[in-house]
């Protein structure tokens, strides 16, 4: 990871919006009135999906993906103006959050000003034909980044983006070389430093995919030669293998474990269990208690966190990214203050640079995240499928306040007992 990178963002909430559909407007100017909500979730940033003209060849849906970009250095003149744009960065300034925006350097629309201006830059079939490397992206084409030009062009790209917002998600970074990246990186930093680097990383399978069909696929160990946080794809698999019954709790809760050590000490990851790819929360997890102690799990592992739009008001249905597709804020319980509250731990009470591990008891499919420090520890503790038993922690014998509801958790014999509802204390060590 870059020696840049501030550990700080372990406590960071990322809130990701899709402006098509975040509002009955779809605007930037729809964003504004929503922005006191979501700051009072205890969002530090706000991560808007691309916002570029989209291009019109190949178009899937009637409203095309937003990852199908025509221009770089524009904005969809559905969404507003560059103006109004500028306007909603401000507005978000002024409310103490940052703006983060996503960077699709992998791939542009077939109808793009870069296909237009420089054909050479793009990638070539067999038959010469330009075209893409991942089989159903046929809304896209791929950049070929061997050539010189095209670097120079992206980085100018990124140094315009840079005077305006204060991160950068860039979508399926692992596709693009790491040199690029980390050359990228020092050049923004000329123009503005502080800048966040999110990468979506990409899941194990689909690395090994593009590996055998020698295309180029980056680990998450060398992406972070050039960004301060990855996704948590990499035990993505198993998460939703363990949603399926496929394999046992400690199979996936093992590899959150390892994190610890294949990665560099000041590492990130986002937290996440839903986003605009995968399926909402809601519909993998339909049972309420067993959807918020998931919730709870993602607050309180080591790692900055992320919520999608619509997942406060448990939405269930993922908008597409082709069409008109509104969130519907009506769709379930609203939980925000539960997120409030859980916002609040992570960045007031977790010790997110205290020694880490994360242990699962199969039989009670319950983890136990622990943060120890040189006198106490951070305890949490998620049950996820209403199992009640008592599980082992590393603290002294007393009782102690749960964070999450403020009532009281008894240790007893090392021992405490789970519950509906996740259990968050501190306590002194053994």
């Amino acid at each position: 990871m870059t020696v840049q990178t501030d550990t700080a963002l372990r406590k960071e909430l990322i809130y990701s919006i899709f402006i098509r559909n975040f509002s009955p407007e779809g605007t930037f100017k729809g964003v504004i009135p929503q922005l006191d909500r979501i700051k009072a979730l205890g969002t530090d940033i706000i991560w808007f999906l691309p916002f570029y003209p989209i291009g019109e060849k190949n178009r899937k849906g009637q409203a095309g993906s937003p990852y199908a970009i025509k221009d770089y250095r524009a904005v969809d003149p559905n969404y507003g103006t560059m103006e109004d744009f500028k306007n909603l960065c401000n507005e978000i300034h002024k409310r103490g959050m940052k703006v983060m925006i996503d960077i699709v350097y992998n791939h542009t629309s077939p109808d793009s000003v870069l296909v237009e201006t420089h054909p050479e830059w793009f990638f070539k079939k067999a038959d010469g034909s330009m075209g893409n490397q991942v089989g159903d992206w046929t809304d896209i084409v791929d950049l070929d980044y061997k050539q010189a030009g095209l670097w120079e062009y992206q980085i100018e790209t990124l140094k315009q983006w840079a005077k305006l917002v204060d991160g950068f998600r860039c979508d399926v970074a692992p596709l693009v070389p790491v040199d690029f990246w980390v050359k990228a990186r020092q050049a923004v930093e000329e123009v503005k430093p502080g800048i966040i680097w999110l990468s979506e990383t990409v899941h194990l399978s689909f690395i090994r995919e593009l590996r055998s069909l020698g295309v180029l696929a980056h680990s998450d160990s060398e992406i972070y030669q050039a960004f301060d946080m990855t996704y948590d794809y990499d035990v993505r698999d198993l998460f939703d293998a363990y949603l399926k019954d496929e394999i046992p709790l400690s199979t996936y809760v093992n590899r959150l474990d390892i994190q610890e050590a294949i990665f560099p000490a000041n590492y990130v990851k986002l937290r996440n269990i839903e986003n605009h790819d995968n399926p909402r929360a809601k519909a993998l997890i339909p049972n309420e208690e067993s959807l918020l102690q998931w919730t709870s799990f993602i607050y309180l592992q080591k790692g900055a966190t992320l919520l999608y739009n619509g997942q406060e008001v448990q939405e269930d249905h993922v908008p597409t990214l082709f069409d008109d597709d509104k969130i519907n804020w009506s769709a379930g319980r609203n939980i925000s203050q539960e997120l409030v509250t859980l916002a609040k731990i992570q960045k007031e009470d977790i010790p997110m640079d205290a020694a880490y591990s994360v242990t699962a008891v199969d039989d009670l499919d319950t983890a136990i995240l622990t943060y120890k420090e040189a006198d106490q520890s951070f305890i949490g503790i998620c049950s996820f499928k209403n199992k009640f038993g008592k599980v082992s922690v590393p603290v002294l014998d007393g009782t102690y306040i749960n964070l999450i509801n403020g009532k009281e958790v008894t240790v007893k014999d090392g021992q405490v007992e789970t519950e509906s509802i996740s259990i968050a204390f501190k306590a002194p060590n053994k």
